[in-house]
This record gives C-alpha cells, sequence and structure tokens, in this order.
C-alpha cells in the first residue's frame, strides 16, 4: 500500500512566502562541452568540480525500456567521472555503466557523486529498470548501486558499497511497480542519503555498506487527466536531496505524468514523513543551499515537459519566503547544480543528449533583481533537451528516465 503522508507541519508554522519574478537572465560562461549526459555536479576536497556522466550506452546486452512499447535500454561502458580544473576538462573515472537509447539519449549510468570527509568519492549508479532485468538480462551488477571510487586520477576502478536496485526488489517501499533509478546522492557524516526516483524513495545507508534502510517513502498523489475523465494519480518522482541549515532534509520531485505546471514540490523531511516546505515549481531536478540559508532550485522544464519546451529554471528561495528567478534563458535541460566556494552557480545543461552536454558557470554578480508578483508559494517558518525529441511520447521518456511509472 502506497503511504499517505500529509502535508501538515508538526511543531512548526505555516506561512505564505511571497514571489518575485525577474525581467532579464542572467550571463552564465561555458566551462565545458560536448560531455555524454551531464548529471551531478560536486566540489572535491582538492577543489576540483566534478561532474558524472551517465554515459551514452553502447552495442551489448539490452533491457526493455520502461516507457517506450519496444524499445531497448542497451550497455555500454561509456559513463564517466569528469573533473574540471583550471580550464582542464578530464575524464577521470571511466568505463562505468550506461544504459541508452539507440541515438544515445535517455541514458542511465552515473547519476550523482559526494564525497565523505576523508576525500573519499561515492557515485550512484542509475538503473530505470526491474532489478530482474539488471540480473538476468544485462549481467551488469554495477547498475542500481551506489559505489566507492578507488582511484579518481584515471581508470575504471571502484567498489560496490549497496545494492540499492536490489532493495526495491525486495521491499517496494512505495508498492507500486518494481523500478529502481538511484539518482541523486547526500553523504553526511558517515551515512550515504540516496534519493531513488523510480522508487519514489529516500534511502539511507552506512558508507561502510551497511544498515540499508528506507528513510521517506513519497506518495502518489491526484491530478487533473489532461485528457478528460477522472483524475489519475501522479507519482513524485523525487530527484534531488539537500540538508538544510536547520539540520533538516530537503528533497526536489519531478512529478510524473502529466506533469503539471507549478505541481512540484520541495519536501522538509525531519524524521520519516515529508511535509511541504515550498511548491508552485514544475519538474524539480537539484536543490542547494547557500550559506545565507536561501533555497536554490532548478527546474529541468520550467514550462513543464509536456510542454515540449526545453527551457529550465533556475530560482532562489531566501529565508524570508522571496522567490527570486535567477537564470531561465540560456538553460536548456538543465539536469545537476553546486554552488561554488567562489560563490558561482555551477550547472549541467542540455543533459539529456550524448555528445551535446555543458557544464555552465553563472556569475552572483550578475544576478537581476527580482520584482514582487501576487502568488505565493507555502512554506515551513523554520529558516529566518530536449533536443530534437519533441514527440508526444517524450513525455513517458523523460518519467522514466529519472522516475518511474506514469
Amino acid at each position: 500500500m502506497l503511504k499517505n503522508f500529509t502535508k501538515a507541519a508538526v511543531g512548526a508554522a505555516l506561512i505564505t512566502f511571497s514571489v518575485g519574478e525577474v525581467v532579464q537572465a542572467a550571463t552564465f560562461e561555458v566551462l565545458a562541452s560536448g560531455l555524454d549526459g551531464p548529471r551531478g555536479l560536486s566540489f572535491g576536497p582538492d577543489g576540483a568540480l566534478y561532474v558524472t556522466e551517465a554515459g551514452r550506452g553502447g552495442t551489448g546486452a539490452c533491457i526493455p525500456s520502461p516507457s517506450l512499447p519496444d524499445a531497448n535500454l542497451c550497455y555500454g561502458a561509456t559513463s564517466a567521472v569528469t573533473r574540471i580544473e583550471n580550464g582542464i576538462t578530464e575524464r577521470v573515472v571511466t568505463g562505468l555503466p550506461s544504459l541508452a537509447l539507440p541515438d544515445g539519449s535517455d541514458a542511465s549510468g552515473a547519476h550523482d557523486i559526494a564525497f565523505d570527509s576523508t576525500g573519499r568519492a561515492y557515485v550512484v549508479v542509475g538503473l530505470a529498470g526491474n532489478p530482474n532485468d539488471r540480473d538476468n538480462l544485462l549481467g551488469i551488477a554495477d547498475f542500481g548501486q551506489l559505489i566507492s571510487i578507488d582511484d579518481l586520477n584515471g581508470g575504471a576502478a571502484w567498489t560496490q558499497v549497496a545494492d540499492l536496485a536490489a532493495y526495491e526488489g525486495l521491499n517496494n517501499p512505495d508498492g507500486g511497480d518494481i523500478i529502481s533509478n538511484p539518482y541523486a546522492l547526500l553523504i553526511q557524516g558517515d551515512t550515504a542519503f540516496v534519493v531513488d526516483a523510480s522508487a519514489n524513495a529516500l534511502l539511507g545507508v552506512g558508507i561502510d555498506g551497511s544498515e540499508l534502510a528506507v528513510q521517506s517513502v513519497f506518495d502518489t498523489r491526484p491530478v487533473t487527466n489532461p485528457f478528460g475523465g477522472p483524475d489519475i494519480p501522479m507519482q513524485s518522482v523525487p530527484t534531488s536531496i539537500a540538508m538544510g541549515p536547520d539540520g533538516a532534509y530537503y528533497v526536489g520531485e519531478l512529478t510524473g505524468f502529466p506533469f503539471p505546471e507549478d505541481a512540484a514540490r520541495v519536501l522538509r523531511i525531519e524524521g520519516e514523513q515529508p511535509v511541504v516546505y515550498a511548491d508552485e515549481f514544475t519538474n524539480i531536478i537539484d536543490l542547494a543551499f547557500d550559506p545565507e540559508g536561501s533555497l536554490y532550485v532548478l527546474e529541468y522544464a520550467a514550462n513543464s515537459i509536456l510542454s515540449g519546451d526545453p527551457t529550465g529554471e533556475l530560482s532562489r528561495v531566501a529565508p524570508d519566503g522571496t522567490r527570486t528567478t535567477i537564470a531561465s534563458e540560456g538553460l536548456i535541460s538543465p539536469t545537476g547544480l553546486a554552488l561554488g566556494p567562489d560563490g558561482g552557480i555551477y550547472i549541467s545543461n542540455n543533459g539529456f543528449l550524448a555528445g551535446q552536454g555543458q557544464i555552465i558557470r553563472i556569475d552572483p554578480n550578475d544576478e537581476p533583481t527580482s520584482v514582487p508578483e501576487p502568488t505565493s508559494i507555502l512554506g515551513l517558518l523554520t529558516l529566518g533537451a530536449f533536443g530534437t525529441v519533441l514527440q508526444l511520447f517524450h513525455f513517458q521518456k523523460l518519467s522514466k528516465w529519472i522516475g518511474k511509472k506514469v
């Protein structure tokens, strides 16, 4: 049975946040280009920026696409971890597993990277499929895993830490279809927190692989059927996690079909039950907090995946609730976000197609000024690409790429 969570805050007051819109776009510079499905970003202990590339699949064994009838996702060792430092872009971990359609799109591979207190790197590897297909058809056990990287100076050496896909197969926390796609990673102390977008769950596991367990489950919601008829259930499809200055975890959701505008939320998790911190976003793909406590929210498709418009958006929600759009123009199917130690904003751009991905930097000094609008979002008073792929079925593909079961 799907777990039913309340939106009400326990022990915290709900307030209404004012919203600001902007009239100009921020400027940005391209730091790297030609990447294969860039996803998560993280600054390492050496000060370099690391990005996971989901890859372009290959000509190896295939599994059925969970979203496209008669289509297959095929294996290739084309996923990677790439380092950007002093103007040099270098793939420092290669040979990671990747699944993709024949054109290299719709890839699942290395999705996110994070570092522990000793400087060791960890990566979550996606799957976007049934764990049984991984085991019986692919025979590539690294899919759906949390892995630790043995060497960040070149080569293809890593160690499996936790089988996240197997956990979905055995436990199926949301009670729906058994599909796993680990997508976002956060390490706090000796614990790794992983958002499994397909499982609609937040998992926690020791960085030594111990005590793998579900931390929270994200329920479906009834929404209007765009084709008429009764309401239909919409998946949460969580895609991102960040720790707030209050010590709570914050998760952003892409949402599943029909991807309605302004339906994605940022959920605050302290204990098992998530509560709404901010809403009226569309297709959230990543989150980050700055030192002042402002939350940055990256939207994959600001006008909805179903619109066919690949334009994303980056917004900032201040501690007092004021919302400002930082950038939109030039963001095309963005897939990852990091705030740099230099104050810069770093984004994985054009992240859906192979060979076309970018890493861009937005200069915070060029941020536009917000203009209040009479809209609102809810929050807790706890803080002071599509390229040419524009067919109608694309909404299903994108949901399965990062989520599941529309």
